[in-house]
């Protein structure tokens, strides 16, 4: 621990560096000005390099630069904002003592030096330090775990499929490091596919644990069973072994299942209280509204399955509500320009945003997981 000790005057350089020699403080560093402190703290290094000092004492008035700036010049500097600073000064004004303390001094004791009220307040600022570099510690390792879900999360979505008879994309944008937003597909064989979105309810960590569950079970759930009735009840038991009775919130999604089978030209899907998808084949529009509840509100749930046909070709649009409050004007509204957007799209632009929604978040903050899934089937 290294204390640092700024004073134009010899004598109270030597003063208080007694007293602290008498406490215990062996580390000192002793400065007669402002530059020499700086040049101590190599005030223009990285911003990851070591800080030299735990603690600054310092005169308030001093030659060429005072304390008062001295301070604020360390203050702006990021890597020093947690060095406590205690002004020893001799001033009785409260006007400047309220400026030293504005320009980020933590405390100040008065001249001529009382050594019980000294050794306090550097006690009660190494403790904060203390308490802060913890804090610090803590936030850098939850920050490395954070990275860590972040890739393992982004690692398990699966990768765009592109082949004679289906493209598959997906555009995924969370709005923190952690998503509540989730899309899988799996080939099923003949021809057959099976597709999924979900939106965990939130988003962030707890939400982003809750997606990674489901999607240890989903991968065996749809080649075992396919079928989207099945699938979503299989689902819906799986977040019911989450639920304990001495919470109060359980957790719930909502999702969009769907089988397509290109060889017979066909989508079965479920609509678990998700928004509808889009479907635009052979010149018409369908929206994918046919289904259930949310899956994880209750033990048993009625669902139906939804049917299309298509005889050419179709084009498929999945997304999550976060992509709704980003456009202008009503859910209503929103839908209907996906629909002309889904309409107009070339080969090329799928799973890209709307030109709307690009403007729209390189203005404003995203306040939600959007997540957008295109399928061309052909």
């Amino acid at each position: 621990m290294t204390i640092a000790i700024v004073d134009d005057n010899a004598t109270n350089l030597l003063i208080i560096e007694k007293i602290l020699h008498k406490a215990g403080y062996d580390d000192l560093f002793k400065a007669s000005s402002a530059m020499e402190l700086f040049e101590e703290l190599d005030m223009d290094a990285e911003s990851s390099a070591e800080v030299p000092v735990d603690l600054i004492l310092m005169d308030l008035m001093m030659p060429e630069i005072d304390g008062v700036e001295a301070c604020r010049r360390i203050q702006e500097k990021e890597r020093f904002r947690d060095i406590p600073i205690i002004f020893v000064t001799a001033l009785g004004d409260s006007n400047k003592l309220a400026e030293a303390l504005d320009a980020g001094a933590i405390d100040y004791v008065m001249k001529p030096i009382n050594k019980v009220e000294l050794l306090a307040r550097i006690r009660s600022a190494l403790r904060l330090k203390y308490e802060k570099d913890w804090h610090n510690e803590r936030n850098k390792r939850i920050r490395y775990e954070l990275d860590l879900a972040k890739q393992v999360q982004r690692s398990v979505l699966c990768a765009p499929i592109a082949n004679e008879s289906v493209k598959i994309g997906a555009l995924y944008l969370p709005s923190t490091e952690l998503a509540g937003d989730f899309y899988a597909w799996y080939p099923l064989g003949h021809g057959r596919y099976g597709i999924i979105l979900l939106d965990m309810m939130g988003h962030g960590i707890s939400s982003s644990l809750v997606c990674m569950y489901i999607y240890s079970a989903l991968q065996d759930t749809i080649n075992r069973m396919s079928d989207p009735v099945q699938v979503m009840k299989e689902l819906n038991l799986r977040m019911m072994q989450l639920h304990m009775s001495d919470q109060l919130m359980n957790y719930y999604f909502t999702a969009i299942y769907m089988v397509l089978d290109t060889n017979a030209r066909t989508i079965d899907y479920v609509n678990a209280g998700h928004p509808a998808g889009i479907v635009y084949a052979d010149g018409e529009t369908v929206l994918l509204t046919e289904g259930c509840c949310a899956i994880g509100f209750f033990e048993d749930i009625e669902i139906v399955k939804g049917s299309i046909s298509y005889e050419q070709s179709a084009k498929i649009m999945l997304y999550t509500d976060g992509l709704l409050e980003m456009m202008e004007g009503n859910v209503e509204d929103g839908v209907q320009q996906l629909i002309s957007e889904l309409k107009h799209m070339e080969e090329a632009e799928l799973a890209q945003l709307p030109q709307a929604i690009q403007e729209e978040l390189s203005n404003n903050r995203q306040p939600d997981d959007i997540c957008l899934v295109m399928i061309q089937a052909y």
